[in-house]
């Protein structure tokens, strides 16, 4: 196989391990499915049409879906053998944010999926008049399909192009979620992914004939890594989305995934069900469901139970846990976390439950991955996330803002960017050179922690950028403070404030049907959100949350007061205002800082 370059992955899955089921999604609700060898042939036609198009090496194409298809991957292949550029899109920002990406990274062509994308894309392209043309991946009234494109023929062009295509030639330009203002065009490498996908084959515990699920967004590049991985792999990938993973007719259940990748708020949700199903039992059912979740208090990685504990656990798992496994299909030898912190309290009940998750961290810069929690002996632990990947170097720049033996991670390696498309200067803001050697500010504070058999491990603190300065000169890092309040099943998100102010306060989102419960156990009569928020007996029972959370923090850290907010946050609005999520569903402080202005002041009169 020739070294590095994104595209040999599919060749060589046709050579060494074929599919006959390589990639599959819900065509009117039913399971469809292309060999390997199929994906192959009309990856190479494609290309073929994408020449017929006047496309050279170095063009871009962008794409937008909400889920993703075997059409994308051909037509991701098509692109990576020709050496055109893969701008893929979220399908959640909105039209002036697509004009700004269309415009800046010129792109010529666009290729959209179903839903409201062809519209609000159009729309942008009518600010962006180097699009040539948009292309669908179904049947619209106006657009041509995407397969208008295949092309049956000589692949002598094709064989010549795909030849001159070098490892450090860039792939693709992914815009990052634009949480401080536009968003900025990773220029990634097919040598940096391609160190990405060899350095968590030697870690994951997948071999081929797996199944997989894939449901997260493939514009972001934890799950486009994570597609790359699976064809290393060869393993059979089940696309879909996050609208019917679970139930008895869920995909889940349809698919009995071996592994798939997710975000933590998803396994917040999925916890949430099975916590609400436990309130519904009645009897000994229910006091066998919290003892079996209370015994999860105790669990850690690697350790050992014996005597009358090691048979609790056993019956745990019989009578409990194993249902939980089989919700989730059943299969499941692994779940791989990333894009935000996983709290701790999920990573100990899920793991404990047998289901083995597993949490890396990196950031679009790094292609993603920096650090991963492996799955042999001793190589995970609880808190942090994990050990660096082999090749990455990792470097703490301590300084008196912050703890001791805390600081700057600075990361270096193979996976690390170009840089940014056309912004030289932001470029220059994150990646220094240091005694010869190129090095990436990642943004976040960190510490290494050490661990058994001389494992390290990066434990995240906070982001450079979210520390808050009191008006009394203390420095506060939000981060561990909200993870803290989110782990509690009355709060779907909360936001510290306190910049430049007296003290700490908090923008608390409650979690409805957490709330819900609490109000039907107290013989409080239900009506609605913006009704409940005001209850003296609902600000009682958050109070009394907070200050129950407080004494984990220091003096200066601690919730002094909070308001309680009537609406979600969301990574799309319907009445298209700016969203107060990016599509990773991390918060935008800027945006919740200008929506609750006027109640942030009220918390400081």
């Amino acid at each position: 196989m020739t070294e590095n370059r994104l595209f040999d992955y599919l060749y060589e899955q046709l050579r060494q391990h074929p599919q006959e089921k390589a990639f599959g999604h819900k065509v009117n609700n039913q399971w469809q499915y292309l060999s390997t060898a199929r994906i192959v042939e009309l990856g190479n036609q494609m290309s073929l049409g994408l020449l017929g198009l006047g496309l050279q090496p170095g063009d871009k194409i962008a794409s937008v879906v909400y889920k993703t298809s075997p059409e994308w991957v051909i037509l991701d292949f098509a692109m990576l053998q020709l050496g055109i550029l893969h701008v893929p899109m979220y399908p959640t920002i909105s039209s002036r944010e697509y004009e700004y990406i269309l415009n800046e990274s010129e792109v010529k062509y666009c290729f959209v999926g179903e839903g409201d994308l062809y519209d609000k894309v159009h729309q942008a392209c009518e600010k962006a008049p180097g699009v040539k043309e948009i292309f669908t991946f179904y049947d619209h009234p106006v657009a041509r399909r995407w397969d208008v494109l295949l092309t049956e023929g000589d692949l002598s062009e094709v064989n010549r192009i795909k030849a001159t295509v070098r490892p450090d030639d860039l792939c693709t330009l992914i815009y990052t979620s634009g949480t401080t203002g536009n968003p900025k065009g990773v220029m990634l490498t097919h040598r940096n992914i391609a160190f990405n996908v060899e350095s968590i084959h030697k870690l994951v515990p997948i071999v081929a004939g797996d199944r997989v699920l894939s449901f997260l967004p493939v514009s972001h590049v934890f799950e486009r890594v994570a597609v790359y991985f699976f064809i290393r792999c060869g393993v059979s990938v089940s696309f879909t989305g996050t609208d019917n993973l679970g139930g008895e007719e869920g995909d889940l259940k349809a698919i009995r995934p071996h592994f798939f990748t997710t975000v933590p708020r998803l396994l917040e949700k999925v916890y949430d069900k099975i916590y609400s199903k436990g309130l519904e039992l009645k009897g000994l059912k229910r006091a066998l469901f919290f003892w079996a979740l209370n015994l999860t208090e105790d669990w850690d990685f690697d350790k050992k139970y014996s005597g009358w504990k090691a048979f609790q656990w056993k019956i745990a798992h019989k009578l409990i846990f194993s249902k939980w496994r089989e919700a989730l299909g059943g299969s499941i030898k692994g779940i791989i976390t990333g894009a935000s912190a996983c709290p701790l309290r999920i990573m100990r009940v899920f793991n404990a439950a047998g289901i083995p998750i597993r949490e890396g961290y990196g950031l679009t810069e790094a292609s993603p991955g920096i650090t991963f929690s492996r799955y042999e002996p001793h190589a995970a632990m609880l808190g942090t996330v994990g050990v660096v990947l082999d090749g990455i170097e990792l470097r703490i720049e301590e300084s008196r803002d912050y703890k001791p033996g805390e600081g700057e991670i600075l990361a270096s390696g193979p996976g690390i960017m170009e840089g940014y498309f056309k912004q030289p200067e932001k470029t220059a803001e994150v990646i220094r050179y240091i005694e010869g050697k190129r090095w990436l500010d990642t943004g976040d504070i960190g510490m290494i922690v050490p661990g058994k058999a001389g494992y390290r491990f990066l434990k995240i603190t906070d982001r450079k950028k979210e520390l808050l300065k009191t008006s009394l000169g203390k420095y506060i890092a939000p981060s561990p403070i909200e993870s803290i309040y989110k782990e509690h099943r009355l709060v779907e998100q909360v936001m510290v404030v306190g910049e430049n102010l007296k003290f700490v306060s908090a923008l608390i989102v409650p979690a409805v049907e957490g709330l819900k419960e609490w109000c039907q156990k107290h013989d409080i009569a239900w009506s609605n959100l913006s009704d409940m928020i005001r209850h003296p007996r609902v600000l009682e029972r958050y109070q009394m949350l907070v200050e129950r959370i407080n004494p984990n923090f220091s003096h200066a850290e601690q919730v002094k007061k909070f308001t309680l907010l009537p609406s979600t946050w969301e990574p799309v609005k319907a009445d298209g205002t700016e969203a107060e999520l990016t599509p990773t569903l991390k918060l935008k402080r800027r945006v919740i800082m200008q929506k609750y202005g006027r109640e942030i002041e009220k918390m400081y009169e």
